[in-house]
């Protein structure tokens, strides 16, 4: 294992369900490494990717220090076109149209449905849950599901149709979640869990502001670039 401070290996693989997680509840669980589907919350510190076993880097933005890549800004330029609307977490007939075309993309550990990630009632179980939206005319081409904490914001799950592929969606829709954390005066915007090295989800290590998770308790900032943990404790 490289490219941390720490090299030491801290083993943690724990879970439990929960009907209902308050606001500042899951404040406490998001800023210790929880993450959760449905009613089901986890934290592992490592895992097997491509059969090897990988230190798992729990993510998160401090808002403050967020700022547009270029890149990022063309993504919001080439997309000015599309409505993007925040509302409560419900699943519509359109939801699941639109999970049946992201899922082709996959291979592998295909899910068999939305309700893989979010409950039957994801506005109130377990968390407060919200919704974005993405729609080109009538047709939904993207959507998001997140949760709101007390101090912070944490995305769930996003899907776009492949039809719409070479627009950035999945980058539009972070951009978007962050927007409104932003404007809701949240002080962080949790994204999930990526993999020391390379892995399929570094695209979530392309936000400034970034801050990575040690197992120990303490947040650090990140530097994606050389992809390590670097700077002082964050916490």
């Amino acid at each position: 294992m490289t490219g941390t401070q720490d090299t030491e290996l801290i083993l943690i693989n724990e879970a439990f369900y929960a009907d209902r997680v308050t606001r500042h509840e899951l404040d406490t669980l998001l800023a210790n490494g929880w993450r959760h589907f449905g009613q089901r919350f986890q934290r592992y510190s490592l895992n097997y990717y491509k059969d090897e076993i990988r230190r798992v880097l729990p993510l998160r933005v401090r808002l403050s220090e967020f700022q547009l890549s270029k890149s990022q800004r063309r993504i919001l330029r080439k997309n000015a076109d599309l409505e993007c609307t925040v509302s409560p977490a419900e699943i519509t007939t359109d939801i699941h149209e639109l999970f049946s075309c992201h899922k082709r993309r996959f291979t592998h550990d295909i899910p068999d449905s939305i309700y893989t990630f979010l409950s039957q009632e994801p506005a109130a179980a377990p968390t407060d849950g919200m919704m974005l939206r993405v729609t080109i005319g009538t047709q939904l081409a993207a959507a998001s599901f997140f949760e709101l904490s007390t101090h912070g914001l944490s995305s769930i799950y996003a899907m776009f149709h492949p039809h719409f592929a070479d627009r950035g969606l999945g980058t539009l829709t972070m951009l978007k979640e962050i927007e409104y954390a932003r404007n809701q005066g949240k002080k962080f915007y949790y994204h999930g869990y990526a993999y020391e090295g390379e892995s399929f989800y570094d695209y979530k290590k392309r936000l400034s502001g970034l801050e990575a998770f040690d197992w120990k308790g303490t947040w650090f900032s990140f530097n994606a670039e050389h992809a390590e943990v670097v700077g002082q404790d964050k916490s």
